[in-house]
């Protein structure tokens, strides 16, 4: 392949999908609360125990060293570190941090941090959680209290994983922890959380001066079902809403127009110009990649916008359309539009049924296609001039799969790896690049 030498290989996980989410003198977090309510997950499962990386996270790093990443994203469980959201400390939760950091180091494997990857404290959301202009504040103080202690080792930080999601699934669409409702809850939470952002880039350029900082957030490949101005226009909005409302901010500063147009008194009571706040320099932007969508107008959908759903395109077991075309051009048009330093992708994976496994190994030519087809997108993005200096594939294990539950649903067919002696033949096809 024609990538850099120095081209980061790695995976991700984060913290509530394997940790477990109790003991070690973890307090609640939205998502404990929202799995254990009646109907939010699929059979009412939940993250107790996920994959026990609380306690088997010496032989999981034993794993990533065998698969040979060179990296490894995770993130800290807030909860674990501050069990109220602020105030006392659980030692035993940093201790934990300090080891897995140790043990990655000592692998030769670098350590990425996520800092909040949306298990915020429980005691928080009960204070009004990310609506509540004191979140940002709270998440400094938890920004500063992980970069004093683990700073000395880990360089790289994330603040925020997919934001959009902490927003829009978590407080509009109810379908994700807190499972609120709520048009103008979900953009006060997007406001300050991306306030927060730039004021953790702030607190950790304060910390670990020699830190390389970005955000993750997602974008799904979005079209127009036609080249009719009606569709091209419903397109525009769904990227304004998706894309710009998050991009726009870390980049600029500033909101799209277009959509505050169109949002008019949902975001009444709201200081958009802070949102200038957001725009400090990052290191890098990580991209999380899994799909692409087709959109119409519809004068019937909301802001006039209506999913296509093609018939006869190849589709992951989640119903997600593979289109790896979608990733080098989201990759050329970051570059055009917002010219980050570096992009990373932060994540990219696919769920597949899986076959029975022979002799040990699972083989899924289905994962393999996926991989190689968006790898060779990402290659084709570097050859356009796109800053690409990383992937890292998702996920390292099977694991707790938000509201679709545990590795007996779909959630069980992302991963490159499992702790058994039953292997995946992707993880070895993969890291052979």
């Amino acid at each position: 392949m024609s990538l850099p030498k120095d081209f980061v290989w790695g995976a991700a996980t984060s913290s509530y999908q394997i940790e477990g989410s109790v003991g070690g003198g973890r307090g609640e977090c939205i998502w404990h609360r929202f799995s254990h309510t009646p109907g939010k997950v699929v059979n009412n499962e939940n993250g107790d125990r996920a994959c026990d990386h609380l306690h088997l996270f010496r032989d999981d790093v034993a794993l990533m060293k065998e698969l040979g990443l060179h990296a490894y994203r995770f993130s800290t469980a807030w909860p674990r570190i501050l069990p109220k959201g602020t105030g006392a400390i659980n030692t035993e939760g940093l201790d934990f941090y300090d080891a897995l950091v140790d043990s990655l180091l000592a692998a030769n494997i670098t350590p990425y941090l996520t800092l909040y990857h949306w298990d915020l404290p429980q005691a928080l959301q009960d204070r009004g959680g990310w609506e509540n202009p004191d979140s940002v504040q709270w998440f400094v103080e938890y920004t500063q209290i992980a970069a004093h202690r683990l700073g000395d080792r880990v360089k790289h930080w994330i603040t925020h994983n997919e934001p959009v999601c902490t927003a829009f699934l978590g407080n509009l669409f109810g379908i994700h922890a807190p499972g609120k409702q709520d048009p103008q809850a979900a953009f006060r939470v997007a406001h300050h959380v991306m306030i927060s952002h730039g004021a953790a880039v702030r607190a950790l350029r304060a910390a670990v001066p020699d830190a390389q900082v970005g955000i993750a957030i997602n974008m799904n490949g979005i079209t127009p079902a036609s080249d009719r101005e009606e569709d091209l226009r419903a397109a525009r909005t769904q990227d304004g809403f998706a894309n710009r409302w998050f991009l726009d901010p870390a980049f600029r500063g500033t909101y799209p127009e277009d959509i505050v147009a169109l949002l008019g008194n949902i975001l009444d009571g709201l200081d958009l110009a802070a949102i200038s706040e957001a725009a400090q320099p990052i290191d890098f932007m990580g991209l999380n990649y899994y799909q692409r969508n087709v959109f119409a107008y519809d004068a019937g959908g909301l802001y006039g916008i209506k999913e296509v759903r093609l018939p006869d395109v190849p589709r992951t077991a989640m119903g997600w359309e593979v289109h790896p075309q979608s990733l080098t051009d989201i990759l050329v048009r970051l570059k055009d539009d917002y010219a980050p330093a570096a992009i990373l992708i932060t994540e990219n994976g696919a769920a597949y049924d899986d076959p029975a496994p022979v002799d040990g190994l699972v083989n899924d030519p289905e994962r393999i296609a996926y991989y190689d087809s968006h790898i060779k997108a990402v290659e084709a993005a570097v050859a356009l001039g796109a800053p690409v200096t990383g992937y890292f594939a998702w996920s390292l294990f099977d694991n707790f799969e938000w509201a679709e539950a545990t590795p007996n649903g779909l959630g069980s067919c992302m991963s490159i790896s499992r702790r058994s002696n039953v292997h995946r033949r992707p993880a070895r096809a993969f890291y052979s690049v």
